[in-house]
C-alpha cells in the first residue's frame, strides 16, 4: 500500500483503524483493546472505521486539534506549517513518551499495529526540514 500521512504525521495506511485495514468485527475489538492497551483509552468497536482526515466525513477523532488548523492553512501536514511544533500538533506527537512506554518490550507486531503508525515527530520533522531548503 502507497503511504498515506495524515496532517499530524501519523501513518494512516498503517493504522490498524484504518478503513482498508479493518476486514471485519474481530480487527475492530483488537484495535480498541490494543489502544487501551497502550494509551489508555478505548473507543467501542464498532465506531472504528476511520477513513482518515483528508476525507472530512469519516475521520475518527472529531475533537483533533489539528486537522482544523492544518486545513485553514491549507496545508498538507504539520510538517509544511511555519509554526512546527505549536501545542496543538504536541498533543498528538508527544503522547507516546507521556505514556513512558519502553518500546523494546513491545511485541513486533503490536509494536507494529500500535505504536509505528503514530510515531508522527521525525516524519513532520523530515518534512519541515526539506520545505526550509
Amino acid at each position: 500500500m502507497t503511504e498515506i500521512l495524515a496532517r499530524c504525521g501519523y501513518r494512516c495506511d498503517l493504522c490498524p483503524a484504518f478503513t482498508v485495514n479493518i476486514h471485519c468485527d474481530e480487527d475492530r475489538r483488537k484495535v480498541s483493546d490494543g489502544w487501551f492497551k497502550y494509551f489508555g483509552f478505548r473507543i467501542e468497536p464498532e465506531k472504528i472505521n476511520c477513513a482518515g482526515c483528508f476525507d472530512n466525513n469519516r475521520t475518527l477523532d472529531n475533537e483533533c486539534p489539528v486537522y482544523p488548523c492544518v486545513a485553514q492553512k491549507g496545508l498538507n501536514s504539520c510538517g509544511y506549517c511555519s509554526d512546527m511544533p505549536c501545542a496543538k500538533l504536541k498533543t498528538r506527537m508527544d503522547f507516546l513518551e507521556e505514556r513512558h512506554l519502553d518500546l523494546s518490550q513491545i511485541p513486533a507486531d503490536e509494536y507494529n499495529s500500535f505504536i509505528k503508525p503514530y510515531l508522527s515527530k521525525d516524519r513532520l520533522m523530515k518534512i519541515s526540514a526539506e520545505n526550509k531548503k
